[in-house]
């Protein structure tokens, strides 16, 4: 952006021809209750400005206004939303189809939902060009490959005929990435497009948001809770809090020299590479919109707070030319050092007891291809094992053998001295009781028809712990442990986001007090200060009550703050395996390496990094195996 397009104090830029132009957005509940409120932002061709905050925040609900759409029992009730010269907001329904997917595009943050699982995935690719007026099936076929090469995916016939099912969701998103770029639209809206994918695949898709952005002049908004990722790929971020922007500023500045309070604990949320932290939450809870306090929204979570910051909503404050906070004390809040990382993690010491979970040989298949080439590994008691590794490696497999969910395997996995059965059928009410599974997608975990209260008790009904009303009781204390409050036990799934779905599924889970607690990709869709808090809680567990973890993920910089020992996969095989510390601090293989080198966060994510960053350079991703 150049000088003569620096937002003010409203995030509007000066400059000439923005390709998107949002003024006073209003969205409200049908029955008039603010849940948007004065969100202004511009954003020029080839920029990407990445929208942050915690679940709530107001960020997918403004995402889906570029494209003239509300989620039910909301509606757009003010405001101007400009592509170029259109006004969306005046659009009528035929205009609106005529919109999306042509001048606008949306990536959702699931990548199976946006794929039709009965359909290949070239068939999806060519409907996307023909729904919108491209009926030559040579060029049809030609941009279809040049779109496979842009997100790093094979182009032959062959794979273009697999279904979505056969690929990973890493290959699943780039898919859904291809059709979204298909037909060069001038805006496009990602909505946490690399969540649950492994730290390869991010870094490509990343790369290829960049690339094609720039190189096709695409304006991108970019929601997300990972500000590590938003970093890496951002120009300028808008931090947005109970449905308002409350600071809004080039990425470098505003992660260097955060002007507000909200953004400060945000940033001091995020798990580092370099070293092992105690990673603390915000305390408290975001207002519900109709209960949003006339003044500064986050007053009531802010140690900084003083009377004045309750009395009115603050106006922007002016750090620099390009960058704002709505918060008093923003000029002195810059001033302070960044702090709120925490200390080193306190490490439980070792057991000398018998493991409480231990892999021999272990070998898993589908149908007559083996993708698990004898594992072994153990667990101690209060001890987090972290499985890392590519899409594909084998880490899910692993986990899900371990759960007795996938069921074609052989060699030995006991729990103590138990032998454990193939199947979660097979095995005992007190062993299935013990190994308590969280999966990564959250829209899938829990029963829609079911109040999440009565989600969260069924396990202790089901396991005889419990009465019913004994059951709701507690489970409105998970809720609380959970960063939830307890008045979510009455709500559905469908009133929630993909966040707080997650954090009901964290507390099913540990409701019925496990003995190992198998996290698949658990904190993928959730805020940088609610994982804190999740850490923080699963660490408390560790402790207290003897708990032993298999955390399955991609994201390096929070095993360094959960786990004591991990297991890097790469095809099937272990390729190293030891004490977390020694293992990111000094690793011995190339694969490792590269993994670290791949990974989003502050300290890597440079103007130098960007710049050098190319998705065709990555290899095609792995088949899938897990």
């Amino acid at each position: 952006m150049t000088t003569d397009q620096l937002p003010d104090q409203q995030g509007l830029t000066t400059g000439p021809d923005p390709a998107v132009t949002v003024r006073d957005l209003q969205i409200s509940t049908t029955n008039g209750t603010p849940v948007v409120d004065g969100v202004s932002f511009e954003i020029a061709p080839g920029e990407v400005l990445g929208v942050v905050g915690e679940s709530g925040s107001g960020k997918t609900t403004v995402g889906l206004s570029l494209l003239g759409h509300a989620r039910r029992g909301l509606e757009i009730t003010g405001g101007t939303i400009l592509l170029g010269q259109e006004d969306i907001r005046a659009m009528d329904d035929a205009e609106l189809r005529r919109l999306r997917g042509s001048l606008v595009s949306y990536v959702p943050q699931d990548p199976a939902s946006s794929l039709n699982p009965a359909l290949r995935i070239g068939t999806q690719l060519r409907e996307v060009l023909e729904a919108h007026g491209s009926t030559d099936d040579e060029r049809n076929a030609a941009r279809i490959a040049e779109m496979m090469r842009e997100v790093a995916l094979d182009d032959d016939p062959a794979y273009l005929k697999r279904y979505p099912h056969q690929l990973s969701g890493g290959q699943q998103q780039r898919v859904g990435l291809a059709m979204a770029f298909a037909n060069r639209p001038r805006l496009i809206v990602l909505d946490e497009p690399t969540t649950g994918l492994d730290v390869t695949t991010q870094a490509t898709v990343l790369a290829t948001v960049r690339e094609l952005a720039q190189a096709h002049g695409v304006a991108a908004l970019y929601v997300t809770h990972d500000l590590a990722v938003v970093a890496a790929v951002a120009t300028r971020v808008a931090v947005m809090y109970a449905g308002r922007i409350v600071e809004l500023g080039p990425a470098d500045q505003l992660f260097e020299a955060s002007g507000h309070p909200y953004t400060r604990r945000l940033v001091g949320a995020i798990p580092r590479l370099t070293g092992g932290r105690s990673l603390i939450g915000i305390p408290g809870h975001a207002p519900s919109p109709a209960k949003r306090p006339h003044g500064c929204a986050f007053a009531p979570r802010c140690r900084l707070r003083i009377d004045e910051c309750e009395v009115a909503l603050p106006e922007p404050v002016q750090i620099s030319p390009d960058h704002s906070a709505r918060c008093i004390k923003a000029l002195e809040v810059v001033k302070v050092e960044q702090s709120g990382l925490g200390d080193p993690v306190d490490l439980p010491p070792s057991d000398t007891e018998a493991p409480v979970l231990s892999i021999e040989n272990l070998v898993a298949r589908y149908g007559e291809i083996e993708v698990l080439h004898s594992i072994n590994m153990t667990l101690e008691h209060r001890e987090c094992l972290a499985i890392v590794g590519e899409s594909g490696s084998g880490k899910t497999t692993t986990a899900r053998s371990i759960a007795g969910l996938h069921h074609d395997w052989s060699g030995s996995i006991r729990l103590g001295e138990t032998e454990l059965a193939q199947t979660a059928r097979s095995r005992s009410t007190d062993v299935r009781r013990q190994i308590q599974y969280i999966f990564q997608n959250p829209y899938g975990s829990l029963n829609p028809r079911k109040t999440v209260g009565e989600s969260i008790g069924q396990p202790l009904r089901v396991f005889g712990l419990a009465s019913r009303r004994e059951a709701d009781k507690r489970a409105g204390e998970m809720l609380e442990q959970v960063s939830l409050s307890a008045s979510y036990a009455r709500r559905y799934p469908d009133q929630l986001s993909g966040g707080e779905r997650q954090r009901v599924a964290i507390a099913r889970a540990l409701i019925s007090s496990p003995s190992v607690l198998i996290c698949d990709e658990v904190t993928s869709a959730l805020d940088v200060s609610v994982q804190a808090a999740i850490v923080e809680l699963l660490g408390t567990l560790q402790r207290e009550l003897g708990l032993s973890m298999v955390f399955v993920t991609h994201n390096l910089p929070l095993v360094r703050s959960i786990a004591q020992k991990v297991a890097v996969l790469a095809d099937g095989h272990i390729v190293e395996y030891g004490e977390t510390s020694g293992i990111l601090a000094r690793p011995q293989q190339e694969y490792t390496r590269h993994l670290i080198s791949d990974t989003p966060s502050l300290e890597t994510a440079t103007s130098e990094v960007q710049a050098t960053a190319q998705p065709t350079d990555r290899p095609t991703e792995r088949e899938p195996t897990g």
